[in-house]
C-alpha cells in the first residue's frame, strides 16, 4: 500500500426518521473525500416500509461506488407475518444481499448480517458466518487490511451482547481481521482489541440522535497509521471534522 485507502463509513440513516436537510447534502460531502470505498452498517430504514427502502435505495445510489451494506435491525418488519415467513424479502429485494464481499486495492471487506429474526433489537452471528470471516478473510492478501461490517457492535455487553460473540470473537482473531465497522448506538466510537479496532459510526441522517451531534466517520489507513475523523453536522447538512484519532497499524503476525 502506498497512497492511503480512505474508507466513508455511515450508519444509521432511518429514512422515515430522517431530517431532508441532512440527507439532501450527505452524497457531496461524501464524495468530497474521494473515499475508496463507501459502507452503510444498517439500519437503512425506520420501519422496513417499502417507501423508506425505495427513499433509501435513491439515497445510496448517489453515494460513491463502491458501496457495502448489511442490514440492521430496523431493516425488518416489526409487526408484520414478513418477520417470521420472509424477513429480509424487503431488504434484498431494493439493497442487495445481506451478505457479501467487497474487495478494492488494499482492502478486503466483507458484510454479515448480525440481524436475526428472533431478536427485536440485539444480534447475532452464526457459525456459518464464522466461517465464512475465516475463508474469506483468512485467505485475503496479507498486504490487505481486512474489514468486517456489521449493524451490532461485537463486543457490547449486557442486554446488547451478540449472541454467538466467542466463536465470533475468535474467527475474527484467527483471520486476522484489522477493522470491524458497525453502527446501532447512534454515538460514535472507536475501541481496540489487541490488534483489531472496532469503529462504530454514529447516525448520520436521522432526527433519533442520544446527545452527540449527526456524524460519520472517514477512515484514512496507511501503511503504518489508522486515522479516525468524525465528520459531524454543526447544521443540518453543514458539516466539520470533530475528533481525530490515529492508531498504530499493526503488522500481521
Amino acid at each position: 500500500m502506498t497512497e492511503p485507502v480512505v474508507i466513508a463509513h455511515l450508519s444509521d440513516l432511518h429514512l422515515g426518521a430522517h431530517v431532508p436537510a441532512s440527507i439532501d447534502a450527505l452524497a457531496d460531502e461524501v464524495a468530497a473525500v474521494r473515499p475508496d470505498l463507501v459502507v452503510v452498517t444498517g439500519d437503512h430504514t425506520m420501519r422496513a416500509r417499502p417507501r423508506e427502502f425505495l427513499q433509501a435505495l435513491n439515497v445510496l445510489d448517489k453515494l460513491p461506488a463502491p458501496r457495502l451494506l448489511v442490514p440492521g435491525n430496523h431493516d425488518l418488519p416489526l409487526v408484520s407475518p414478513l418477520r417470521v415467513v420472509a424477513p429480509y424479502a424487503r431488504y434484498r429485494r431494493w439493497l442487495g444481499p445481506d451478505d457479501s464481499t467487497v474487495r478494492v486495492p488494499g482492502v478486503t471487506a466483507l458484510g454479515i448480517d448480525s440481524m436475526p429474526r428472533w431478536r427485536w433489537k440485539s444480534g447475532r452471528v452464526t457459525r456459518r458466518q464464522a466461517v465464512t470471516v475465516r475463508e474469506v478473510l483468512g485467505s485475503a492478501s496479507p498486504a490487505d487490511v481486512r474489514l468486517v461490517a456489521m449493524h451490532h457492535p461485537p463486543f457490547a455487553g449486557g442486554l446488547e451482547r451478540l449472541a454467538g460473540r466467542a466463536r465470533f470473537a475468535r474467527a475474527l482473531r484467527l483471520a486476522g481481521v484489522d477493522l470491524v465497522l458497525a453502527g446501532h448506538t447512534h454515538v460514535p466510537a472507536v475501541h481496540a482489541y489487541g490488534r483489531m479496532l472496532v469503529v462504530i459510526a454514529g447516525t448520520a441522517t436521522s432526527y433519533r440522535i442520544r446527545d452527540v451531534p449527526r456524524s460519520w466517520t472517514m477512515l484514512r489507513i496507511g501503511p503504518d497509521v489508522i486515522e479516525t475523523h468524525e465528520r459531524c453536522e454543526s447544521a443540518p447538512g453543514t458539516w466539520y471534522t470533530g475528533r481525530v484519532r490515529r492508531h498504530p497499524r499493526h503488522a500481521r503476525p
